[in-house]
C-alpha cells in the first residue's frame, strides 16, 4: 500500500513538474527564481506542486482572481509580434510564417525558439518541410517561393514567376518537384534541382491549398474555392473532381478528408471509397488534419477546433478546444497526442490531447463569474476594487468586487445593437461610449443619462475609444482615425494611417494605432490645430508604467523593475497579451484578449 502510494504521489510530482517547466519555460530558463516568484503561484490550486508548496508561496504573489483549478489542454503558448499565417511541422522542430515576412523556428517541446529564417519581404503566407527535414519550402505574398536548407538557414533557392501573392506551396515526397498555387489564378510546378517552372495550370478559380500526399510524387490535390482536382505533374487532371473547400492527407498518404458544408468525408485516395462520415454544426470550416497514426482528425471552426475519432462507428467528436481569440490559421500534430495551432490572435499554442479542462476558480457559486465579457476598463481602489467590463452585451455592464471576484451591480444602458464601444472613469464617474446606427453615443452611468450624440461620417467603425481624461472619443476607420470632444461634440482631428485595420492604444493624450505595418502614434492634447506626429522612438507604447518603479511590458505581458529592468512577474503566455494593466494599492488587474482577468495580491512581496 505504502508503495502505491508513493509511485501515486511520484506520478502526480513528474506531471506536474513537467506541465510547470513547459508553460514557463522561458521566463525560468532566463531566471531560475521565477519558479517561486511566477510559476508556483499561478500553478493550479488542485495541483500537487501548488499545495506541496503552499508554505513558501504564502510570502510570494497571490492570485485573487485568475487562478486554474486544474491543468489545462494548452502546455504552453508563444506569443509573436506578427500574425502567424501558417505553420510546419517535422522531428521535433515547428516552422511559422508571420506577417513579419521572417520564418521562426521553434522547438515542439519546449516553445523555444530556435531559429530566424530572414528573406522574404512581405507575409509569409505557406510552408511545408519535405518528407526528410532537409528542406523547407515557403510561399509569400511577395510572390516568390523560396527553398530553405534547414541545417545552414540560408535560402537554396528563390523561385520567380507568380505575378500576385503565393497562397499555397508543397513540396513532393522525392523532394524534386514544388507546386505553388497563386492569387494570380494559376499553378506553377516547379523542378527543384534547376529552379525552372516547367508547368503552369490555369485555374478558373484561386488555388488557395495545394498539397502532394505522402509518399507519392506522382500525383498532387489543388483547392480552388470549392472545387477539389487531382493532378499528375505534368499537368494533367487525374479522377473525379470533388466538391469542397478543404482537404488534409493521412501520414501514410492513403486518406484524405474532405470538408464540404457541413458534411465531412474521409475517404480512400485511390478508390475513392468513404471510410467514414459525420456531421459538424456549422460550415464555416478553417484548416484540417489528420493525427499520425490516423485515428484523429482535427477540424479549425473560426477560433476553436474540433478533434474527431474516425476510426469508431460512427465517428465521434471527443474535444472541442476553445482557447484563442482569433481564428485559426493553421493546425499540425506533432505526435498522437499532440497538436499545434496558429491564429489571428498571435499566438501559437502547444496541446495535448485528452489532458483536463481549464475551470476558473469562483469564490461564490451563486455569483456571475468574472468571465462575461472582454475587459478593457478597470479601476483598481485601495480596497475592494470594481472591474468594469466594456463588451456590453445587451447593453448590460457589470461592475465586479475584487476580492469575491463576485458582480456588484449591473447597469442597463441603450446599446444593444452597438458595434464598438469604451467605458472610462471620468472625475469618479462612469462614462460610457458606443457606436450604432451612424453615431456614437456618450452615456453617463450614475444619472442614467444620455447627455451626447456624435455622428459618424463612415459606417466602417473598427475600434472606439475615450481618452484617458474623458475630454475625447476618438473612432478609427479602414485607414483613418477621427477625435471628437465629448462634451462639445465637435471634430478636433483626423489623421490616416498606413494599413487597414489595427487597434487603438491610449495613454493620455497620446494616441496610437497598432496595425500590421507599422505603429503609428498622434498627441492629440497640443495647442496646434492637428495633432502632432509622434517620433519614431514614441511610436509603440510598449511599456506602460504602474507606478514610480514597476512597469508592464505590453508585448511579453510581464512587469519589469524601472531601474534595473529586470522582470519580477509574468503570467502565463495561455493570458496572451493584456489589453488593460494597473497597479492600485497592493492589487495589480490585468485583463487580457481572451476576456479573462488576473488580480493580484502583492501585498507579501516587494513588488509594490
Amino acid at each position: 500500500m505504502i508503495l502505491l502510494v508513493q509511485a501515486d504521489v511520484s506520478c502526480m510530482w513528474t506531471n506536474d513538474s513537467q506541465r510547470i517547466l513547459l508553460e514557463y519555460f522561458e521566463v525560468i530558463s532566463n531566471s531560475p527564481s521565477h519558479l517561486y516568484h511566477s510559476a508556483l503561484p499561478i500553478s493550479p490550486s488542485s495541483s500537487w506542486l501548488h499545495e506541496c508548496y503552499a508554505a513558501e508561496l504564502s510570502q510570494e504573489v497571490r492570485v485573487v482572481k485568475g487562478l486554474q483549478v486544474k491543468w489545462g489542454m494548452c502546455s504552453h503558448t508563444v506569443l509573436l509580434d506578427g500574425i502567424p499565417w501558417t505553420l510546419s511541422y517535422w522531428n521535433n522542430a515547428v516552422a511559422v510564417g508571420s506577417s513579419h515576412r521572417d520564418i521562426f523556428i521553434f522547438d515542439a517541446i519546449t516553445g523555444s525558439q530556435t531559429a530566424v529564417l530572414p528573406g522574404h519581404t512581405d507575409i509569409v503566407r505557406s510552408l511545408t518541410f519535405s518528407s526528410d527535414g532537409i528542406s523547407l519550402v515557403s510561399g509569400s505574398h511577395d510572390k516568390t517561393v523560396k527553398l530553405w536548407d534547414m541545417q545552414t538557414g540560408g535560402v537554396v533557392k528563390t523561385l520567380h514567376g507568380h505575378t500576385d501573392i503565393v497562397l499555397s506551396v508543397s513540396i513532393s515526397a522525392d523532394s524534386t518537384t514544388i507546386a505553388s498555387g497563386s492569387q494570380d489564378n494559376t499553378i506553377r510546378l516547379w523542378n527543384v534541382q534547376e529552379g525552372e517552372c516547367h508547368q503552369i495550370i490555369e485555374q478558373q478559380g484561386i488555388p488557395h491549398c495545394i498539397s502532394f500526399p505522402p509518399k507519392n510524387s506522382q500525383t498532387f490535390i489543388s483547392v480552388s474555392y470549392t472545387t477539389i482536382q487531382q493532378w499528375d505533374i505534368n499537368g494533367h487532371k487525374v479522377g473525379h473532381a470533388y466538391d469542397g473547400d478543404q482537404v488534409a492527407f493521412s501520414s501514410d498518404g492513403t486518406q484524405f478528408v474532405l470538408c464540404r458544408g457541413i458534411d465531412i468525408t474521409v475517404q480512400n485516395i485511390n478508390s475513392g471509397v468513404a471510410v467514414a462520415r459525420f456531421n459538424a454544426t456549422r460550415s464555416n470550416f478553417g484548416p484540417c488534419c489528420f493525427s499520425p497514426d490516423g485515428r484523429l482528425v482535427a477540424i479549425g471552426d473560426d477560433w476553436k477546433f474540433h478533434l474527431w475519432d474516425i476510426t469508431s462507428s460512427p465517428p465521434h467528436l471527443i474535444e472541442t478546444f476553445i482557447g484563442h481569440t482569433g481564428e485559426i490559421t493553421s493546425l499540425a500534430f506533432s505526435s498522437p497526442s499532440n497538436l499545434i495551432s496558429a491564429s489571428w490572435d498571435y499566438s501559437v499554442k502547444f496541446l495535448q490531447i485528452g489532458a483536463s479542462s481549464t475551470d476558473p476558480v469562483v469564490t461564490d457559486p451563486k455569483s456571475t463569474p468574472l468571465t462575461s465579457a472582454p475587459t478593457r476598463s478597470i479601476i483598481p481602489k485601495a480596497k475592494n476594487s470594481p472591474i468594469i467590463p466594456s463588451g456590453l452585451p445587451g447593453g448590460v455592464v457589470k461592475t465586479w468586487g475584487i476580492l469575491t471576484g463576485c458582480s456588484k451591480r449591473s447597469l442597463q444602458i441603450p446599446a444593444q445593437d452597438s458595434h464598438e464601444s469604451n467605458i472610462q472613469p471620468v472625475d469618479n464617474k462612469l462614462i460610457f461610449a458606443w457606436y450604432a446606427n451612424g453615431k456614437i453615443s456618450i452615456w453617463e452611468a450614475e444619472k442614467g443619462k444620455l447627455f451626447q450624440t456624435i455622428k459618424v461620417p463612415r459606417d466602417e467603425v473598427i475600434d472606439l475609444r475615450i481618452s484617458g481624461d474623458g475630454s475625447k472619443v476618438f473612432c478609427l476607420y479602414e485607414k483613418s482615425i477621427q477625435a471628437w470632444d465629448i462634451w462639445t461634440s465637435e471634430a478636433v482631428g483626423k489623421m490616416g494611417y498606413i494599413y487597414w485595420r489595427g487597434c487603438i492604444a491610449i495613454s493620455g493624450s497620446k494616441i496610437w494605432i497598432h496595425d500590421l505595418l507599422m505603429p503609428q502614434g498622434w498627441d492629440f492634447g497640443t495647442l496646434g490645430s492637428s495633432p502632432v506626429r509622434l517620433s519614431n522612438e514614441l511610436q509603440i507604447p510598449d511599456r506602460l508604467h504602474l507606478n514610480d518603479t514597476k512597469l508592464w511590458e505590453r508585448n511579453m505581458s510581464r512587469m519589469q523593475d524601472v531601474i534595473t529592468g529586470k522582470v519580477v512577474f509574468q503570467p502565463p503566455q495561455r493570458f496572451g497579451k493584456a489589453v488593460h494593466v494597473q497597479l492600485g494599492g497592493k492589487y495589480l488587474v490585468a485583463s487580457f484578449v481572451s476576456g479573462e482577468v488576473l488580480i493580484l495580491d502583492l501585498s507579501h512581496t516587494p513588488l509594490v
